[in-house]
């Protein structure tokens, strides 16, 4: 039985906090297969600088002597699509990308002003999950992203921001689709 791939946690704007599907998922992880997920490390993590995350994003990938899956939320899904258009970033088997912000939204944190909504195709095998209430992104935006990145789009309903406030928890539902995404590399 193959070891399953590595993980690299991707969180949005001020981390995510220990009750936070991403916390509980990589608490999981670690508890089976501590050497099987790292969570990114930037400096800026309240006011984030895109290049400071994109390198985080290069260290975690590099600590892995194979190519890990991004789990991303929020502002770490643009910092995500933004990294893989990058020349000689080291390979990724893919990207599962949840509840984008738009930088364009009113809501959008202006603390996160230098990020920017995907521009071009990813060149990693993608999965967008859209929520269809998210307060921070409409669905048309998030599916229009999805188009852009060349990703599997996944709708789940009225999940708002899939994060504590919108009261998913640890989320099984998702963790089932990041399985499925996992199963399709």
């Amino acid at each position: 039985m193959r070891r399953p791939r590595p993980w690299v946690i991707v969180p949005g704007i001020w981390n995510s906090d220990p009750d936070h599907w991403q916390s509980r998922w990589q608490a999981e992880r670690a508890a089976v297969d501590p050497a099987g997920v790292v969570r990114l490390e930037p400096a800026s993590w309240g006011e984030p600088d895109p290049a400071d995350w994109s390198a985080a994003i290069t260290r975690a990938v590099r600590s892995f002597d194979e190519p890990p899956v991004l789990v991303a939320h929020s502002l770490g899904v643009l910092a995500v699509a933004d990294w893989s258009g990058e020349p000689d970033r080291p390979s990724v088997a893919g990207a599962f990308l949840v509840a984008p912000p738009d930088p364009a939204a009113p809501g959008f944190p202006p603390e996160a002003s230098g990020f920017a909504e995907p521009l071009a195709r990813s060149s990693v095998p993608t999965a967008l999950v859209v929520s269809d209430d998210d307060p921070y992104c409409s669905v048309e935006r998030a599916l229009g992203f999805a188009d852009t990145l060349g990703a599997r789009a996944i709708r789940i309903g009225p999940r708002g921001h899939v994060n504590v406030a919108s009261g998913v928890g640890a989320w099984a539902d998702g963790r089932s689709l990041l399985d499925d995404f996992e199963h399709s590399l």
